[in-house]
């Protein structure tokens, strides 16, 4: 039915009612008006039009499974339906729909030892789900690193920590169809994801079960040990729709991926294929006692071109353009439009590092020699690295690139992340140490030119006289391809001569060990590497990452970057809880070591850019929000608005 029409009629409904109660008695007679006193008017009461706000999406969703790892558009449509169940907002978890959140001090994260035996399903010294049998690695309880862990001899009893968190939810919750949401139906989305077997948590997971109506427990292989267990609570799914629908089958259908059921502030009323998906009020929204959502009917409207979006936005025809719209080559038609008065730009760095990859254990060493400097070992030094790193002017990279909305990191961990305060300072720009640094490793300037390109004389595995030429490999962006002859130019000034290669999507990233990235065929690459959790990932850079043919040629690291005490330090943070002394000084530890033996140099932490008009209030974005609607139920519209 239409809404407009369908308001019309209530309204007329409603008018002639009250006229006609005015005009009888309690006793049927029809009432006479008083001489003295005209006959009263009823005035009825006209209802305030429905608010409404128009958000420009960058594409229209192919699913709205929450679970099937969404697109940047389809997380901002989702941000509607669902709130929660927890939010990541500046690097710290925060409870939507739980009570509180679980933590060693209130009791509701615990460690404990616990007997197992061969057969036992654990999680041995690598992080590996296995079957307890005799000769397998594993940490014995109280053990937290690889240096105590002990080799199962297949017959002794032994203690092993198993972990247990228990989750609360608020009473009260509903689904947007009216009917109660239960711990059941976390429980009914551990199944899902189990069933589909593509979990990495559900592995490791020994239990998830349902104490009681409100309360859901997790319990952790024994050895597992996760320092995000906050992020262990299975997002709640209707059960009482879905559960008749094969596990397998389920993301595909049109019931969880067209319409989904969510107890968030909207439901989708309408989805226009090709044009929009628009949204009205969830009746049933916990918090609408508190007068949320503050817009009635909330519409993405799908606008990929940004150019497009940004003229929708000026002629008022979308009031928030979402950071799914790639706007990056917008920022200054953006920061000059605000200062005209006529939208409002909003910028955050996000939890993406681009970075220059340095190839320093390139796959064609894995057999431990290169007796005939097939490929130079221009980045096994140290030294050349830092070089590297203080030849690059990565300010201007950030000034030039992205406009100063940026910051150069000193590690892997992001400028706004609680534990940002334990990593080094990033080496200053300074291509005079960096040229001594060359020097001293052996890459001699001959002519007194640092221009001129320098050559290797006794550099073990690079033959006397090879030119310092090394290739970057990188896409074919725009961004890209402005910070690659930015790198080039500044490398030039140490006497390190760039040849740019400009590959597609496809090529770059084609798996090993024909693929340049991941079969460890490089010199440097610049390509970016994001996390969607909160804990630092030290784990990119570890050994166990390189890709290599044992493991198919599956890794993040692909510098091929080993150190045992880099190892040890990342594993004795993943080994640790927050709240343990241990937990931040691993970490810290970790960055330190990354900080020191260089094996990728981070650029900048890529930027989020959305806009939106100046009469719109409550539109913020946040580093770490895995959407630019993270608080959509709090936006509001109009010249009274408040923020």
């Amino acid at each position: 039915m239409n809404k407009c029409r369908f308001f019309s009629i209530s309204f007329h409904l409603l008018t002639a009612l009250v006229l006609l109660l005015s005009a009888c008695t309690p006793g049927g007679e029809t009432a006479t008006p008083s001489p003295t006193s005209p006959a009263a008017t009823p005035s009825p009461t006209v209802a305030p039009p429905p608010t409404a706000l128009t958000v420009c999406l960058g594409q229209e969703p192919a699913s709205l499974f929450p679970l099937n790892n969404p697109s940047s558009a389809a997380r901002s449509v989702l941000a509607a339906l669902y709130d929660g169940p927890i939010d990541a907002l500046s690097y710290q978890y925060q409870p939507v729909i739980l009570e509180s959140l679980p933590t060693l001090e209130n009791g509701d994260a615990q460690l404990f030892p616990l007997k197992v035996y061969v057969g036992d399903e654990v999680v041995d010294v690598d992080g590996v789900p296995v079957t307890l049998s005799a000769g397998i690695r594993i940490r014995p309880a109280g053990c937290r690193s690889a240096a105590c862990a002990i080799t199962y001899d297949g017959r002794s009893e032994v203690e092993m920590e198993q972990m247990t968190v228990t989750f609360r939810l608020l009473p009260g919750l509903l689904w947007s169809d009216g009917q109660p949401l239960t711990a059941s139906d976390s429980v009914y989305s551990y199944d899902v994801v189990k069933a589909n077997r593509n979990s990495y948590l559900a592995a490791r997971t020994q239990s998830y079960e349902a104490a009681d109506e409100l309360t859901v427990q997790w319990w952790g292989r024994p050895g597992y040990i996760d320092p995000d267990y906050l992020a262990n609570f299975f997002m709640p799914l209707p059960a009482h729709l879905w559960s008749g629908i094969p596990a397998d089958q389920l993301a595909d259908s049109e019931a969880a991926s067209l319409n989904p059921l969510g107890w968030g502030p909207y439901v989708i009323d309408e989805w226009d294929r090709g044009n929009a998906i628009i949204l009205v009020k969830n009746p049933h929204y916990f918090r609408l006692s508190e007068g949320l959502p503050r817009i009635d009917v909330l519409t993405f409207r799908f606008t990929p071109d940004p150019e497009e979006a940004i003229s929708a936005l000026l002629a008022g025809e979308c009031d928030v353009i979402d950071p799914s719209v790639p706007l990056d080559g917008q920022v200054a038609l953006l920061l000059s439009l605000e200062e005209q008065g006529q939208l409002d730009a909003h910028f955050t760095t996000t939890p993406v590092m681009e970075q220059l990859v340095f190839g320093i254990q390139p796959a064609v060493y894995d057999n431990g020699n290169n007796p005939d400097y097939d490929r130079p070992d221009f980045f096994g030094d140290v030294r050349v690295r830092r070089a590297v790193e203080q030849c690059i002017d990565r300010q201007q990279i950030i000034d030039t690139v992205l406009f100063g909305l940026s910051s150069v990191p000193g590690s892997y961990v992001p400028l706004e992340h609680p534990f940002n305060g334990l990593r080094p300072e990033a080496n200053p720009y300074d291509p005079a140490a960096a040229n001594a640094l060359l020097e001293e490793a052996g890459w001699r300037d001959l002519d007194g030119v640092p221009s001129t390109t320098r050559q290797a004389w006794g550099i073990p595995r690079i033959a006397n006289g090879t030119l310092f030429t090394v290739e970057v490999l990188t896409s074919g962006a725009q961004q890209r391809v402005q910070v690659s002859q930015l790198i080039a130019a500044s490398l030039a000034q140490c006497g390190i001569q760039v040849e740019l290669t400009y590959l597609s999507q496809e090529e770059l990233y084609n798996a090993g060990p024909d693929g340049p990235l991941f079969g460890r065929i490089f010199e440097l690459a610049e390509y970016a590497m994001g996390t969607t959790g909160v804990e630092p990932p030290c784990e990119w850079f570890t050994s166990v990452e390189i890709p290599n043919e044992a493991n198919r040629w599956l890794g993040t690291n692909l510098s091929g970057y080993s150190s045992p005490d880099f190892d040890a330090a990342c594993a004795a943070a993943r080994q640790s809880l927050p709240g343990e002394t241990a937990y931040k000084q691993a970490f810290g530890q970790a960055q330190a070591l990354f900080a020191q033996d260089l094996p990728s140099l981070p650029l900048y932490w890529r930027v989020k850019v959305a806009a939106s008009r100046p009469q719109v209030c409550g539109f913020s974005l946040d580093p770490s929000a895995l959407s630019g609607m993270w608080n959509v139920e709090n936006l509001q519209t109009g010249k009274n608005c408040t923020p």
